[in-house]
């Protein structure tokens, strides 16, 4: 059986979508078949989509076409019987094009009398989908109860749009669940007691009749909107936890800005297909299933169960039959979830946060976890996302990484729901010696039990810093005897640039292409990539970069005689694992003797053991002249910086009674954080891990290599120690414009014309998008094998800050030879999985 449905656009970005098709359908056609007078005639309807063979969940069969009537609801109320004739025109149109059915959709049924005067006129069967659209808005509404815990006989709904068909069937179903209903009703007020006869009289009691929504907002906080003129709710007057279902067409809440999250607006009254669908379209793995209009659906629907009948037609759907095209269109696999707002599919988390105004239950705690895991883990989601980071939030559920983490031991991680991880990122650095090692753990039980002051900065030499500065000092290479504590890498970087101007008549610093030192105003100065420097130029004056491993260009640049310190990371850590050549750091030892540069590195990654060496400069046997460390300083328990400098730059920076307090911080130095570094630096010497990281790091490094070799998507696999990343290259240059060539030179015309036409800045602009289109998808690929690793591996892994398409390989320095064999074994299996184009 084949249909036809009538649809208009219901936006004035949707109407100038309906002008573009129709622009291009012509232009293509003229290009075709040559120039013709009749193709550019005034049309009734605009052709848009031809269904082709439509295969239902259960196996029916049909097909169908699309046709727009390219006016709005606004321009056709002011013309209504001239619509009505166009849309009977529409309507016997379609019927010549073989259409046994035709639906009339939202507004175009209600130009016709709700459909009863095109029905008594036209040639074929006709239905308004009026039916469809008030099940699912039903079921919506029911649905948004289910999620926030109202039950329906608690649960104060108004129904604005009565007793036009969809809002009379909506408060029919609605009141037999028990609701009390408040219905907008349209009309003259002193009707109101019979249009309150369109309700059986059993539920009268819990029926009030209004009319205006204003008698609503400050009591009701579930609306289904149902509405012929639109417009008509202000999302600002909301309650905070209310949920408007909006079946009406033009919608019916009002178009203004609001930023409100304590609300959900719903797209109501629309369906989705399921997987077991198929539309006749499908193009590039893609089908337009999800949030089909209800009209539309109940037309398909019916023609997959050969029914050429009126099926939604007057005021009058009856509650049966509603329920009844509700259960067909789920047995051919259409159904009114997930909802959506503004497009946007909702979950359970959109209702989570509006839970609290619904409820005031007491808020979730850690300790509830025993109880009620998935509870928890659905409070804290809903936190993050409403209090810290919304965007993260989403990229959390983009990736499938929506994980809440309770416990931690060693190299694994354990989530709420009892899932453990092997955790490859291990903080970005900051657990060289795992997740709460029983000994650095002890000694901070110990330090809490004792009764050690905390903060005495300042008041009196606090004890256990003073030690920590100590065995620091004999740690660190050359003579960095002095320290000063702060709390975070970036801030070890800011005393360590202020100390080197302090310590300077020179004013310019140097620093490198690519290079990581953090994000405060000062190390994001001397930070290498302008994706996290723009926002908030301008930075600090005189900060000048250089291409990382370059001898050469550091001498031209310090011939100069300005600069006071050259601040560099021995290996470019968030920069992708980038090594320098063979004796890098050396030469640029010399390099600042010779022309009285301070050298200030940057080993809050690469330091305490993580390359395999102590402190990465190790490796050359040298030494700076100011080293900042952080990150596992502490073991990860406690956050905690240390900027080391011989005494002598000290000396001539803070050396006198004028200016020896010229730099502190109010938590750095702090007795609680130094004892678990003292904690943490002897863990790792007693257990070794430095060993450790080289020997395990040698062959994580060679197993990697050897599935490098496998995979030419792989770029390269480098690093030192258990400080290694992978790079990947999936190229995809060029195959966007491939495609559009391919797809263009089967459409008859002349498409490459049509684009040459094209003002420049649009082709060029174009272009630019394709080319970003293509970068954003390599760098998806990168994340798609890490979801694959950590859903079907648990393997936690990350990119690096810099380089989206760089794995970083950083687990704690504990990690045994088991462990590194797993990942290696998890890893080549994702490759194997992805290698769709590999031989």
């Amino acid at each position: 059986m084949k249909f036809g449905f009538i649809a208009h656009p219901t936006s004035s970005g949707l109407l100038h979508q309906v002008k573009l098709v129709d622009m291009l359908d012509r232009t293509l056609e003229e290009q075709a078949w040559g120039y013709s007078s009749e193709r550019w005639r005034q049309r009734n309807l605009v052709p848009f989509v031809d269904f082709g063979r439509i295969v239902s969940a259960c196996g029916a069969e049909c097909s169908g076409i699309l046709q727009f009537m390219p006016l709005t609801a606004e321009q056709m109320l002011r013309q209504p019987r001239a619509i009505a004739e166009r849309v009977l025109q529409g309507v016997n149109a379609l019927k010549a094009e073989g259409a046994d059915l035709v639906g009339l959709g939202g507004f175009t049924a209600i130009v016709g009398n709700r459909g009863v005067a095109t029905m008594e006129q036209a040639d074929v069967a006709v239905t308004t989908g009026n039916s469809l659209t008030a099940y699912a808005a039903y079921a919506n509404l029911l649905d948004s109860l289910e999620q926030l815990g109202v039950a329906a006989e608690n649960a104060e709904v108004a129904v604005l749009g009565y007793p036009g068909s969809i809002a009379l069937a909506v408060a029919r179903l609605l009141a037999e669940h028990g609701c009390r209903l408040r219905l907008v009703h349209r009309g003259n007020p002193r009707q109101a007691q019979a249009q309150l006869e369109y309700l059986p009289a059993q539920y009268h009691p819990q029926v009030s009749l209004h009319d205006s929504v204003e008698d609503c907002y400050a009591t009701v906080r579930f609306y289904v909107a149902a509405t012929s003129s639109g417009g008509l709710i202000d999302p600002r007057r909301l309650l905070p936890g209310s949920v408007v279902i909006d079946a009406a067409l033009p919608k019916d809440v009002m178009d203004v800005a609001h930023t409100r999250r304590d609300i959900l607006l719903v797209d109501g009254g629309l369906v989705s297909a399921s997987q077991a669908v198929h539309l006749g379209l499908r193009t590039l793995g893609l089908e337009p299933k999800r949030s089909m209009n209800g009209c539309l659906a109940e037309t398909m629907i019916l023609a997959l169960e050969g029914r050429a009948e009126p099926f939604s037609i007057g005021r009058d759907l009856p509650v049966d039959k509603v329920l009844e095209i509700g259960r067909i269109a789920e047995r051919h696999g259409f159904t009114p979830s997930p909802m959506a707002s503004d497009g946007e599919a909702l979950g359970s988390d959109d209702f989570g946060r509006l839970r609290r105004h619904h409820h005031g239950q007491r808020p979730v705690r850690v300790s509830d976890a025993k109880d009620d895991p998935l509870t928890l883990r659905r409070e804290v989601l809903n936190n993050f996302g409403e209090h810290i980071n919304p965007v993260l939030r989403e990229f959390y559920q983009f990736n499938h990484i929506e994980r809440v983490f309770s416990h931690g031991e060693g190299c694994w991680l354990t989530d709420l729901d009892g899932r453990r991880y092997l955790d490859f990122v291990a903080g970005y650095g900051c657990l060289n010696a795992g997740h709460n090692h029983p000994a650095i753990s002890q000694a901070l039980q110990h330090y809490l039990q004792a009764q050690f002051p905390t903060f005495i900065q300042y008041l009196s030499a606090p004890l256990h810093a003073s030690l920590l500065a100590k065995r620091l000092a004999d740690l660190a290479p050359g003579d960095l005897r002095r320290v000063f504590f702060s709390n975070s890498g970036t801030e070890a970087v800011e005393a360590a640039l202020k100390l080197a101007l302090a310590a300077s008549d020179k004013r310019s610093v140097v620093y490198c292409d690519n290079g990581y030192h953090g994000k405060t105003l000062g190390a994001l100065s001397v930070t290498g990539r302008a994706k996290h420097r723009t926002p908030f130029e301008p930075l600090l004056p005189r900060c000048d970069s250089l291409p990382f491993g370059d001898l050469q260009a550091l001498r031209e640049r310090l011939t100069k005689g300005d600069v006071a310190a050259f601040i560099i990371e021995p290996i470019q850590g968030e920069g992708g694992v980038i090594l320098p050549p063979e004796g890098y750091l050396a030469g640029v030892r010399a390099l600042c003797d010779e022309f009285d540069c301070l050298w200030i590195l940057d080993e809050i990654q690469t330091g305490l053991g993580r390359t395999g060496k102590l402190f990465a400069c190790d490796w050359e046997g040298t030494a700076p002249d100011i080293m900042v460390l952080s990150k596992s300083l502490s073991g990860g328990l406690v956050p905690i910086g240390a900027t080391l400098s011989r005494e002598s730059v000290w000396q001539r920076a803070y050396g006198d009674i004028d200016t020896f307090a010229l730099h502190t911080s109010t938590f750095g130095g702090n007795n609680f954080a130094a004892a678990a570094a003292l904690a943490a630096l002897d863990v790792l010497e007693q257990d070794d891990l430095t060993g450790n990281a080289a020997q395990v790091g040698a062959h994580l490094q060679q197993g990697l290599q050897q599935v490098a070799a496998r995979y030419p998507f792989i770029k390269a696999v480098r690093g030192r120690g258990l400080m290694l990343a992978i790079e990947f290259h999936n190229d995809m240059s060029g195959g966007i414009e491939a495609l559009v060539r391919e797809m263009a030179g089967r459409i008859p015309g002349h498409p490459g014309a049509t684009y040459r036409m094209l003002s420049g800045k649009a082709r060029r602009h174009l272009q630019a998008a394709m080319v970003e289109l293509e970068q954003s998808l390599e760098d998806m690929f990168v994340l798609r094998l890490m979801t694959k690793l950590s859903e079907e591996h648990g393997i936690l892994t990350f990119v690096t800050a810099n380089n989206n398409r760089v794995m970083r390989i950083q687990p704690p320095l504990v990690l045994s030879l088991d462990e590194a064999q797993r990942f290696l074994a998890a890893f080549a299996s994702v490759c194997e999985d992805l290698a769709t184009f590999e031989s």
